[in-house]
Parts: structure tokens; C-alpha cells; sequence
């Protein structure tokens, strides 16, 4: 009775700083005449409300796609149109028809914010004492409150059908499991940042179980699952093949280029130094990005599907999101949160390095919370949630070889330089220079002008910064899969 009792205050205390981050600004509020993402998810309410089926994604009068044109899969559509039926019963007003466009008042900001659904999951195999600080720091993480709740978006939905998906598989509801991922992805596109994970450890138990057996009975199974639930979230646009073209071109829309906004991937760190964009083809950017994508997730794919294990897929799943987002094609500053999200969900197992990561990645998105004026929400949550990691997992305490993951590393490195015994000072140090380097440049930042010529100076230097991070991280997870072979051993029996 008593964990429930500490499980409902620190979901409270998630509640409360998700709502106390809502009352200040958010995208593009006053700033017409495009307004920002706040305007996006209400226009999206009013075009599915007032126009029918066959026109939310297509370009007219009535919907003009300069305008925040509907670009997320069709659960995003039913998703706003249910919010419009509630908003139409409260107050027509912010649903009208072209009349509409940039409503902002106290209610309609109280009706938005409380439209923004929260998913969490359950943790198996581990003490009540680190389930719920494991839940603290997790509704404390600052990128998904400061985003969802303070730039305005709806990624805990796409985020907490993820979840689900992870939930289910690990706990061999498999095939409730696939059906909650295939929601995922109808939700959000950029949810195919997990779906090789999904798919390679879903296809390794089917091997595991043997294919001319049990495991082609699961595959089945399987296949018609995920082909029954596309069919039923597209059901709509499957009517005619022009309808069906058109949803997939606003969901991958390749003529935007490598990439927009100033992002903490490779390809926007690179253009500093070299003009990408300008030198190389549109078609050779897309398969260059492609190619560099696949081949730094491959290794990763390969291990966990001849050695499928709830641990290695959750590991998996943060090296092929942070793949994705380092390398692939049109990436936006907030798909962060897609790695964010399954380093969450390790964060009891190496929380010294995961802290580090969710750090890193709130930071990278400063430019975006700046422009949104919520550089007060945004100290005031990380330090918060540093301060959650720092006393409930010790995590100063958490970086010998064992900790963090790298003892089997350490060995096979030290049979070529028996000397090398010092890797976690290395990370100790790495640490410290990251976070100096982040707390100078958020100062510099919000204390001084760039100059004239350099206008986005500050911005690049966060990207470029955080991107050197990431492919740090990127590096020590690969090193965790790959060379942790006990995985199968040490993690449940597949049947």
C-alpha cells in the first residue's frame, strides 16, 4: 500500500510541474501570421471537423497546406478530430472555419493543455524503492514537459503507444505489443525511428522459436496484426490510389531537403564546414543519407536478432533512434525525444550515462525553447530533474566498468594494452566538460548579442556541441550491444 501511496505523489508532482511549465509561452503565441505549433494542433481540429475525409489532406480553399497543412499519419487526424467534437460542445469559436485561425483566449489555452494525453509504464524485475524513482525521473525528464507542455505538441501520445509497444513485448504480449506500435507509427511518422528494433526482435523470437513450428505460427500471427491495423487506421484513404499518394507525400516530404532548422545531427553540424546542400544533388543527399543511416544501425539490427532479449532491445532501440536522428533525412530538433524516450527506460541500468544523455538532449533543443520564451522552465526543470537522478540513483557513485556497461569492453581492450584500466575517469572527465560546456553556452547565449555577420553563431555552436555528444553516445551503446555476450544468457528464456 505504501509504494502506491509514493507512486501517486510523484505522479502528482509530474502533474504539477507539467502544468505549472503550461502556464508560460509557448510556440508562437501572438506572432502572427503563421503563430507556431500551438496554431498547428488547433488548425488541425478545424479542418477535421469542418471538411470531410477526402479533403485533410489536399490542398483548396477551404485548406490551404501553406498553413499548416495536416502532415501526420491518420490517427493524428482522428486524434484532433475528437479533440474538435469536444471543443465545438465547449465553444464553436475555436473551430470555426477560416475564422478561427490564431484564436488564442485563457479557456481555449486551459482546453489545449489539457488535451495532452500522459502515458506511462510499468517496470518489472526491479526493487519498489527504484520503480518509483525510476518514475520521478522520468516525469521529470524536461525535454518531453518543456515540448508537450510548454512548446505545444503531442509526442506523449506517439511516445506512450511506444511504450506500450515495449511494455507488451517484454512481458511476451507479443502481439498486443505489435498492435501498440503499429498506433504508434499511425500517429507519428518518425516513430519508424524504433521499428527496426521492433521488427528484429520480433522476428529473432520468431527464429528462436523455430520457423517450421511455433515460430512461423507467432509470424503469422504476427503480420496479420500489424497488416489489420494499417488497414483499419487508412481505411478512409485507401478509396482511391490518388488519396493514398497524396497522405504519403505530406508524411515524407523529401523536397524540403537534408535538413530546415538549425539541428544537433550530423548533416546541419557538417554544413558549417562543408555546403552539402548546395554542392551535391537533391537524390544524392537522400541516398547518402540513407545509406549512412542503414549502415550505423546495421550492426546493432544484426545482434539483436540472433540474440533477441528484452535488454538488448531496449538498448537497441536508443542506438537505432539516435542513428535515425543523427544521419537520416528532414530531421527536427524535438525528434530527439525519440531517443530520449527508450534511454528513459534505461535509466535504472546505467543512470549515470542516461542522465548525462537527457541532458544533453534538453539542451540541444535550446534555440527552439528560447525562441518560445521558456528559458526559465527550461533551467528550472533540468536542474530539477539532475537533482532526481543525482539523489535516487547515486549516479556519481554509478560509473566503475561494471556500471556502466563496459566491463567486457574493458577486458578485450586490455588484452592489447594491458595498461588500460582508467576508461571511467575518461567518461568522468567527458562528463564534466560536456556540462561546463553546456552551462557556458546556455550563458553566452542568453547573455550576449552574436555578431552582425554571425547572427546564428550561438545556435550552430549548441548544435555542433551537442551533435559531438551524440556521436559519442552513439558509439557507447553500440559498444554495450555488441560486446555484451551474455545478453541471452543473463535476460529471461525466450520460449
Amino acid at each position: 500500500m505504501e509504494k502506491w501511496h509514493l507512486m501517486t505523489i510523484v505522479v502528482l508532482i509530474g502533474l504539477t510541474v507539467r502544468w505549472t511549465v503550461s502556464l508560460n509561452s509557448y510556440s508562437g503565441a501572438g506572432k502572427p501570421p503563421m503563430f507556431g505549433d500551438y496554431e498547428a494542433q488547433r488548425h488541425w481540429q478545424e479542418i477535421t471537423f469542418n471538411l470531410p475525409v477526402k479533403q485533410w489532406y489536399f490542398n483548396s480553399s477551404d485548406n490551404n497546406l501553406q498553413y499548416w497543412g495536416l502532415d501526420y499519419p491518420p490517427l493524428t487526424a482522428y486524434h484532433s478530430l475528437l479533440c474538435a467534437y469536444v471543443a465545438k460542445f465547449i465553444n464553436p469559436d475555436w473551430i470555426e472555419l477560416h475564422s478561427s485561425r490564431g484564436y488564442e483566449s485563457q479557456a481555449h489555452k486551459l482546453f489545449m493543455r489539457t488535451t495532452v494525453v500522459l502515458y506511462c509504464c510499468c517496470l518489472k524485475e526491479i526493487s519498489t524503492k527504484k520503480k518509483i524513482a525510476n518514475a520521478l525521473c522520468i516525469l521529470l525528464y524536461p525535454g518531453l514537459i518543456l515540448i508537450d507542455y510548454g512548446h505545444f505538441q503531442y509526442n506523449s501520445v506517439s511516445l506512450g503507444f511506444a511504450l506500450w509497444g515495449v511494455l507488451g513485448l517484454s512481458c511476451d504480449w507479443d502481439l498486443l505489443g505489435s498492435l501498440a506500435f503499429c498506433l504508434a507509427i499511425n500517429y507519428k511518422q518518425m516513430e519508424l525511428y524504433h521499428s527496426l528494433p521492433f521488427f528484429c526482435f520480433l522476428l529473432g523470437k520468431c527464429f528462436k522459436k523455430g520457423l517450421k513450428g511455433k515460430g512461423f505460427v507467432l509470424l503469422i500471427k504476427l503480420a496479420c496484426t500489424v497488416v489489420a491495423s494499417f488497414i483499419l487506421c487508412w481505411l478512409p484513404f485507401f478509396t482511391e490510389r490518388e488519396q493514398t499518394l497524396q497522405v504519403l507525400r505530406r508524411l515524407f516530404p523529401v523536397d524540403r531537403g537534408l535538413f530546415e532548422d538549425k539541428v544537433a545531427n550530423i548533416w546541419c553540424s557538417f554544413s558549417v564546414f562543408l555546403k552539402i546542400k548546395d554542392i551535391l544533388p537533391h537524390h544524392i543527399q537522400i541516398i547518402i543519407s540513407f545509406c549512412f543511416t542503414f549502415l550505423s544501425l546495421l550492426p546493432a539490427c544484426i545482434k539483436l536478432t540472433l540474440q533477441p532479449s528484452p535488454k538488448g532491445f531496449r538498448f537497441t532501440l536508443v542506438s537505432c533512434a539516435l542513428s535515425f536522428f543523427l544521419f537520416s533525412f528532414q530531421v527536427h530538433e524535438k525528434s530527439i525525444l525519440l531517443v530520449s524516450l527508450p534511454v528513459c527506460l534505461v535509466l535504472s541500468e546505467i543512470p549515470f550515462m542516461s542522465t548525462w544523455f537527457l541532458l544533453v538532449s534538453t539542451f540541444s533543443m535550446l534555440p527552439l525553447l528560447l525562441k518560445d520564451e521558456l528559458l526559465m522552465p527550461s533551467v528550472v526543470t533540468t536542474m530539477a530533474f539532475f537533482i532526481a537522478c543525482a539523489i535516487s540513483f547515486s549516479i556519481f557513485e554509478k560509473t566503475s566498468e561494471e556500471e556502466l556497461h563496459l566491463k567486457s569492453f574493458s577486458i578485450s581492450l586490455r588484452k592489447y594494452l594491458p595498461c588500460f584500466t582508467f576508461l571511467p575517469r575518461i567518461i568522468q572527465y567527458l562528463f564534466l566538460i560536456s556540462v561546463i560546456t553546456m552551462v557556458l553556452l546556455t550563458l553566452i547565449t542568453v547573455t550576449l548579442e552574436p555578431p552582425q555577420k554571425l547572427p546564428d553563431l550561438f545556435s550552430v555552436l549548441i548544435c555542433f556541441v551537442s551533435c559531438l555528444n551524440f556521436l559519442f553516445f552513439l558509439v557507447y551503446f553500440n559498444i554495450i550491444i555488441m560486446w555484451d555476450f551474455k545478453n541471452g544468457r543473463n535476460q529471461k528464456k525466450i520460449n
